[in-house]
């Protein structure tokens, strides 16, 4: 199968999307944004690759109605069995580093490490079932939380020092991330089918039931991985963009490719606001999807998506889990300062005041999308339809601000779009600019995927 790459790289994470030859979508993929941008963007087209195979692996039981029951737990499974190897990967770099530093022979905290990462293996697995509260799904962030809670009960018995234990994650985290390992998506998916018959959803499902169920997807992992998938051309975008990887002829401003993506998905677009880790970006396309007018916010980070996660850092609670504690405020708070330095200070020391914490998330919400809405009117306004892209379109606080200022401001017949895969727009767009140059001359392909075109299997 031949294909078209979009690869978007963000502050915090990068996006990435494959597209086949008629346009239509096959996979997306994200990861964290890494120290390593190559390493970062080589992940994400893996991912794409995974959704593209998890898109073959649908159509091939699409002729069996029950097999849809088994999609979900098959998706955790398979998820669960990345971590474990991501953790088999950290588990060795730990050791490697553990023998050359200087607690070489601390065989104390050689066996509490050895502890720790056996209570990481036990526990995770209860986040890899469906509808489990994971507060990522990146491996970083989930080893990391359940490896500091176990290393901390550990220290308060006085095992062994907490700093001890935890440098060594920290210092072993760093390797794992930017060590590129081959993926073969035909073995772990047939993990993952054998590890989905023992999910709890599954449960109630007779023997008979299981076996035959069982050779149906083994067949049709087997069917969805038989296919090469060849990606021909590959555009690159995002706010890194002048770090990617790439030749230049194969980058893309990120405010055509938010603008063609939200137009892609929504063709009656006319304003997008993009609201991302470091900027926002308010943009005026015609109707055919291109750029009329834009503005963006200055290089400060204030009223962006890193600012919401220094917030959600000094609560210590989840990006995800901001929105819905400000949606439950009595009240909205004004808030002097979307200053992401002295984030925590204000909040710190409203608390001290005894306001809620809700009613100061709702004051927060509230002045990011005014500074937003600021740049929406400098950029020509909204039009009749407004699409809202990046990653803070997924915090319900952010978008129920929006909608009420957009009536407020422009009238309640503006229709307002937010897709679930709004963080994906940018990687989008660019996939479409890779998909124009099949007409003309391709671009080079970057070395990361040159060098890794035939796809394990």
């Amino acid at each position: 199968m031949r294909c078209v790459l979009g690869i978007d790289l963000g502050s915090t994470t990068t996006k990435a999307v494959m597209i086949d030859e008629s346009g239509r979508m096959l996979g997306k993929g994200i990861t964290n944004s890494r120290s390593n941008y190559e390493v970062a963007c080589a992940v994400a087209r893996i991912e794409a690759h995974t959704a593209a195979r998890f898109d073959m692996l649908e159509r091939a039981l699409s002729y069996d109605p029950s097999a849809k029951a088994w999609l979900v737990p098959l998706r955790e499974a398979f998820r669960f069995e990345l971590f474990l190897d991501d953790l088999v990967d950290l588990r060795a770099t730990i050791a490697t580093n553990l023998e050359g530093s200087p607690y070489a022979d601390n065989k104390a905290l050689a066996r509490a490490v050895t502890s720790v990462l056996d209570s990481v293996q036990e526990n995770a697995a209860d986040l890899f079932v469906a509808g489990a509260p994971r507060r990522s799904d990146f491996f970083r962030d989930i080893a990391g939380a359940l490896f500091v809670a176990e290393a901390e009960s550990l220290a308060r018995v006085g095992v062994v020092p907490f700093e001890s234990l935890v440098g060594l994650y920290d210092r072993a985290i760093l390797e794992v991330e930017t060590r590129l390992r081959p993926r073969d998506t035909k073995s772990l998916l047939l993990r993952a089918v054998a590890r989905s018959v023992k999910m709890p959803e599954l449960d109630g499902t007779s023997a008979q039931q299981h076996q035959r169920m069982v050779q149906m997807l083994e067949h049709a992992v087997c069917e969805a991985t038989k296919e090469q998938i060849l990606e021909i051309a590959v555009v690159g975008t995002g706010y890194g963009r002048q770090t990617l990887p790439f030749p230049k002829e194969a980058v893309r401003s990120e405010i055509l490719c938010h603008g063609r993506g939200a137009h892609r998905v929504f063709p009656g677009t006319r304003t997008v606001l993009d609201i991302g880790g470091q900027d926002t970006k308010a943009i005026q396309v015609d109707d055919h999807g291109v750029v009329t007018s834009f503005q963006m916010n200055d290089r400060c980070a204030a009223g962006c998506g890193r600012y919401l996660g220094y917030i959600a850092d000094e609560l210590g609670l989840g990006l995800h889990e901001l929105g819905p504690l400000a949606l439950s405020a009595k009240k909205a708070i004004k808030v002097n300062s979307t200053c992401t330095v002295f984030a925590g200070a204000e909040l710190r020391e409203r608390l001290s005041l005894g306001q809620r914490r809700e009613d100061i998330l709702a004051g927060l919400h509230r002045a990011i999308i005014l500074r937003a809405m600021s740049l929406l009117a400098r950029s020509g306004g909204v039009k009749t339809e407004f699409t809202f892209t990046g990653g803070v379109c997924n915090n319900a606080m952010a978008t129920k601000v929006l909608r009420e200022l957009v009536d407020e401001n422009y009238g309640t017949d503006i229709q307002l779009n937010i897709h679930p895969d709004s963080i994906y727009m940018g990687a989008l767009g660019a996939g479409l600019f890779a998909l124009d140059a099949l007409a003309g001359d391709i671009p080079p392909l970057p070395a990361f995927v040159r060098d890794t075109r035939m796809e394990a299997t």
